[in-house]
C-alpha cells in the first residue's frame, strides 16, 4: 500500500488557483481534496477503522485554522461514508509545505496552490505545528474558532523544548513533549467528550488517584447549538515504565508452565478449586506455592489492590452527575438487555457462519454452544435491576492486561476510552464495577493459552495436559484476585453489593465478555477461538 502511495505522489501535482491560506473557501479544492486526495491517503492509514468496509464518499464537515509567522495549518473534521449505512468521523490536521525534503510517510498528496509547488503533509510530522500546540496548551488559548486548549491546574506551564512520535502510529497518534508529557491526539473522532479525557481528568484533578498517567491538558472543539464537544487530543505525564502487564504476566505465566518439568509438579497435588471463589493469599498451599513461586499472587494481590483504588476513585465524586453513582433502574436493564441481545444474535451468526473453520475440541465447544444457546440467552434475559442493591459507577470498560503499565512491580491504569465496539454514548453509562473486574479476569485467562497455544513443545506438556494445568492456575488467580479486590472496596464504602449479588454480576459480566471476545476470534484468528469457547462453557456450567 504505501509503494502504490508513493506511486501516486509522483503524479502530476493538483493544481489550484486558489493560495494555500484560502484553501478551504474554495469549491474545486475541497471537491478535489475530498473525492480523491482523501479517498486515496486514508485507507492506507493504520489509525483508519474502516478497512472491512467498503468507502462510499468521504465529507468535510468543519475545520479550524491555525497559524505561525511560518505556515498556516488546518484542522480538518472528516465524515466518512460507507456503503454499508453508516459513517466514522476522523480528525486530520494538515498543512502545506513548499519545495522541502520531506519523509514520505508524512506526505499526503504533492500539490500546487497559485503556482507555488509543494505537498500537502499531515501537520503532527511538522515539529513547529507539534511546537505550536504545545504552547498554546501550556497558555490555555482560546481562539482559533472554538478550540479550546486547557493545562491543568496540578501542573506549572514550561517551555518548549522537544517533541517526538512514540512507538509506531496506531488508532491514535502519541507525542512525546520535553521528555514528561505525552499528548495522544485522536484521530477517529466523536460528537462529544472522549471518555479517556473525562475519567483522566477526574482522577487526576478530583480524585487525586495516583495510579495512572497525571491528567496535563486537552484540546477541545466546541460544535453545533447545543454546546456540544469533540475532543481532539489528551495530555498526560509520561510514565516511564517497563511495559504492560500483559507481557509482564506472560513472562510470569511463562516461568509457571517452565518449572512444570523443572519441579516435577503434579497436578493431583494441586487442591482443585471452585471457580470465582475468593481465595486468601495466606491460605495458598505450599504446594502451589512451591510450583508458582513466592512473587506470583503478591503480585496479583497488587493489581486487585489498584483496581479496587481506582474504582474507589470514579465512586467518589457527589456533585459531578457524570460521575456520581447511580442505582440500578428499569432504564439501565433495557439498555444492557437490547445491548446483549443483539451482541449475542451477531455472535450466534459468526458462529455459524464460522463453524468450518474449526477443529477439535475448538469445533466441540462451538457446537455445544449452539446447542445451548437458549439457555445462554436466557442468563442475559435474566437481569432483574430490582433485586440489586449496589450502584453503578463510571467504569473503565475496556480494562484488561494490555491497558496497565508496569513500573518498578506496581500498576499504572490508561486508555479509558471504553470498549472499542460500543457508541460514545454507550461508554459513558454507568456500570457495575465488577463488569472491570470481568474485563481482568478474562484477560488473565488469555495470558494463560497465550503461553499455551505459543509454545506448543516448549513444557513438554499434551495440549490437554498444559490447559488443565492452567485451568487450575486460573482457578487461583481468580480467587486471590476476587478476595483482594472485594475486600478493599467494601472497607473502602464501594456498595458492590452482598455476596449473592457480587457473585451474579460477575458471572454476567463474565459471559458478557467472552462473547464478546468470541466474535473477534472467529473473525481474526479461528484457532485461538478456544479461549473464550472455554471461558463460555466454564461459566455456564458453573451455575
Amino acid at each position: 500500500m504505501e509503494d502504490k502511495h508513493n506511486k501516486d505522489l509522483q503524479k502530476r501535482p493538483f493544481e489550484f488557483s486558489c493560495q494555500w491560506k484560502d484553501a478551504f473557501e474554495n469549491e474545486e479544492f475541497l471537491n478535489a481534496f475530498a473525492n480523491e486526495i482523501l479517498e486515496r491517503y486514508i485507507p492506507e492509514k493504520r489509525w483508519y477503522a474502516g478497512k472491512s468496509s467498503s468507502l462510499k464518499y468521504i465529507e468535510i464537515n468543519d475545520y479550524f485554522e491555525m497559524h505561525s509567522e511560518r505556515n498556516h495549518y488546518f484542522g480538518i473534521l472528516i465524515e466518512v461514508h460507507f456503503k454499508e449505512s453508516f459513517f466514522q468521523n476522523y480528525f486530520l490536521p494538515i498543512a502545506f509545505m513548499a519545495g522541502e525534503e520531506l519523509d514520505t510517510k508524512t506526505l499526503i498528496s504533492s500539490a500546487s496552490f497559485n503556482g507555488v509547488d509543494g505537498y500537502l503533509v499531515d501537520a503532527l510530522h511538522i515539529e513547529e505545528f507539534r511546537r505550536l500546540l504545545f504552547e498554546n496548551m501550556m497558555e490555555q488559548s482560546g481562539g482559533y474558532r472554538a478550540v479550546q486548549f486547557h493545562k491543568s491546574s496540578k501542573i506549572n506551564a514550561e517551555p518548549y523544548e522537544t517533541s517526538k512520535f512514540l512507538g509506531a502510529e496506531q488508532s491514535n497518534t502519541s507525542i512525546v513533549y520535553n521528555k514528561k508529557y505525552i499528548l495522544k491526539i485522536f484521530r477517529r473522532i466523536y460528537i462529544s467528550t472522549n471518555p479517556d479525557y473525562e475519567i483522566s481528568r477526574f482522577l487526576t484533578e478530583v480524585a487525586d488517584f495516583p495510579n495512572t498517567p497525571k491528567y496535563a491538558g486537552s484540546i477541545n472543539l466546541d460544535v453545533g447549538e447545543e454546546n456540544d464537544t469533540i475532543t481532539l487530543g489528551l495530555m498526560q505525564d509520561f510514565i516511564p515504565n517497563d511495559g504492560d502487564a500483559w507481557k509482564y504476566f506472560l513472562e510470569a505465566i511463562d516461568q509457571i508452565f517452565s518449572a512444570i518439568q523443572q519441579k516435577s509438579v503434579d497436578l493431583n497435588q494441586i487442591d482443585d478449586v471452585t471457580l470465582y471463589k475468593k481465595i486468601k493469599r495466606a491460605n495458598l498451599s505450599q504446594a502451589l506455592l512451591d510450583w508458582v513461586g513466592p512473587q506470583f499472587f503478591s503480585q496479583i494481590e497488587q493489581l486487585a489492590k489498584r483496581t479496587a483504588e481506582m474504582h474507589v476513585a470514579l465512586g467518589s465524586d457527589s456533585r459531578d452527575t457524570a460521575f456520581v453513582p447511580a442505582s440500578f433502574n428499569g432504564d439501565y436493564e433495557v439498555w444492557l438487555k437490547n445491548r446483549l441481545i443483539y451482541q449475542f444474535q451477531n455472535r450466534l451468526n459468526t458462529i455459524e457462519n464460522n463453524l468450518h473453520k474449526l477443529s477439535g475440541e475448538s469445533l466441540e465447544m462451538a457446537q455445544e454452544f449452539l446447542s445451548r444457546k437458549q439457555e445462554i440467552r436466557r442468563r442475559f434475559l435474566d437481569f432483574n435491576w430490582t433485586k440489586l442493591k449496589s450502584e453503578r459507577i463510571r467504569i473503565h470498560g475496556d480494562y484488561h492486561l494490555g491497558q496497565v503499565l508496569v513500573r518498578d512491580d506496581d500498576f499504572y491504569m490508561l486508555d479509558f476510552e471504553g470498549e472499542p465496539e460500543s457508541t460514545i454514548r454507550d461508554r459513558k453509562v454507568k456500570q457495575p464495577p465488577i463488569k472491570d473486574v470481568a474485563g481482568m479476569l478474562r484477560s488473565f485467562h488469555y495470558a494463560i493459552y497465550s503461553v499455551i497455544l505459543n509454545n506448543p513443545d516448549k513444557y513438554g506438556l499434551e495440549k490437554q495436559e498444559a490447559m488443565d494445568y492452567g485451568e487450575r492456575l486460573y482457578k487461583y488467580i481468580t480467587g486471590v484476585f476476587l478476595s483482594d479486590y472485594i475486600n478493599y472496596v467494601q472497607q473502602n464504602n464501594l456498595n458492590i453489593g452482598y455476596i449473592k449479588e457480587v457473585e451474579f454480576l460477575l458471572k454476567y459480566t463474565m459471559l458478557e465478555k467472552a462473547v464478546y471476545e468470541l466474535g473477534y476470534e472467529l473473525n481474526s484468528r479461528p484457532r485461538w477461538a478456544i479461549i473464550p469457547l472455554r471461558g463460555i462453557i466454564s461459566i455456564i456450567n458453573e451455575a
